[in-house]
C-alpha cells in the first residue's frame, strides 16, 4: 500500500481554481529520444524542457512526426528518454526500472487513444471494471460511466455502441482509477465533428470537475482553443508555448 511519501501515490491537489496552477506535476529537462532505424538514427525528441502543472489542460499540437506521441509516451512511462531528466512528483521516470514504471502507469496515469481498445465480449461496465479491479483506490465503474454520460448504456456491448460512445467508455475506464494525469492521443481522430465535440466535452469535464492534469495531443489546431495552454512541436522541439486567455467550450469548436 502506498503512503504519502511514496512518489507514486496520487499527490494532493490544490483547492484553488485550476488557473492558479500551484506547482509542476511534471518536470522535463533536456529530454531527447533517439530511435535506431537500420543504419539511421531518428531524433524524435531534441532537448525538450517543459513543466506541466497540476489541474492544467494542455494541448500538444503539431504535424505527424513532430514528436507529440513520443513525448506523450515518455510522460506516461511507456518509453524512456535516451538522455535528459523527467520527473513526476518525486518519481524520476528517466531512471525508474520497468517494474517501477509499470506501477506508475497503473496508479497514476490514465490513457485514452484514438482507437478504443475495448474488449468486445464485455459490456461497457465490465470493460471499465477491468481497471477498477487492479487500481488502488478506484472510482466505482458505474460512477465512472455516469461521469461520461453513459450510465443507461452500462450493459451494452461495444458492438451496440456508437464510435463516440465507445470512446467515452474508454475515457471512463481511464479515469476510474482516479489518475493524477490523463494522457489522450488523438482522442477524436476517428470521429466526426459532432461526436468528437461530445468526447472533448467529457475530457473537459474530467479536467474541470476532478482536477486531473490532462494532456491531449492532436494535429487539429481548432482543439487547442479549449486548453489552458498550447504547446506546439516541430521536428522534436518545442516551437511555441502559449496560454489561452479565454478557453473555448468544446461545443463551440468546428473543424
Amino acid at each position: 500500500m502506498a503512503h504519502a511519501s511514496d512518489p507514486a501515490a496520487p499527490q494532493p491537489r490544490s483547492t484553488a481554481g485550476h488557473d492558479a496552477l500551484p506547482r509542476p506535476i511534471f518536470v522535463v529537462r533536456g529530454v531527447t529520444r533517439v530511435y535506431r532505424m537500420g543504419e539511421v538514427d531518428v531524433h524524435a525528441l531534441r532537448g525538450i524542457d517543459l513543466d506541466l502543472f497540476e489541474g492544467e489542460f494542455v494541448v500538444l499540437l503539431g504535424p505527424s512526426g513532430s514528436g507529440k506521441s513520443t513525448l506523450l509516451n515518455v510522460l506516461g512511462g511507456l518509453d524512456q528518454p535516451t538522455d535528459g531528466h523527467i520527473a513526476f512528483g518525486g518519481l524520476d521516470l528517466s531512471r525508474a526500472g520497468e517494474a517501477r514504471r509499470t506501477r506508475y502507469r497503473r496508479e497514476s496515469v490514465g490513457f485514452v487513444f484514438q482507437f478504443y481498445n475495448l474488449i468486445p465480449s464485455l459490456t461497457a461496465l465490465e470493460n471499465v471494471a477491468l481497471v477498477t479491479d487492479i487500481a488502488r483506490d478506484p472510482m466505482p465503474a458505474a460512477e465512472a460511466l455516469e461521469l461520461v454520460g453513459l450510465g443507461p448504456r452500462r450493459d451494452h456491448f461495444p458492438a451496440q455502441l456508437s464510435g463516440g460512445e465507445q470512446q467515452r467508455v474508454a475515457i471512463a475506464r481511464a479515469v476510474a482509477k482516479r489518475p493524477g494525469v490523463l494522457l489522450c492521443d488523438e482522442p477524436t481522430g476517428a470521429l466526426d465533428v459532432e461526436t468528437g465535440s461530445l468526447v472533448l466535452e467529457v475530457i473537459d469535464r474530467v479536467n474541470r470537475e476532478i482536477g486531473t492534469t490532462t494532456v491531449v495531443i492532436t494535429h487539429n489546431a481548432v482543439i487547442a482553443r479549449m486548453a489552458h495552454r498550447v504547446i506546439a512541436l516541430r521536428d522534436g522541439r518545442i516551437e511555441s508555448d502559449a496560454r489561452n486567455e479565454v478557453r473555448a467550450h468544446p461545443s463551440e469548436l468546428r473543424w
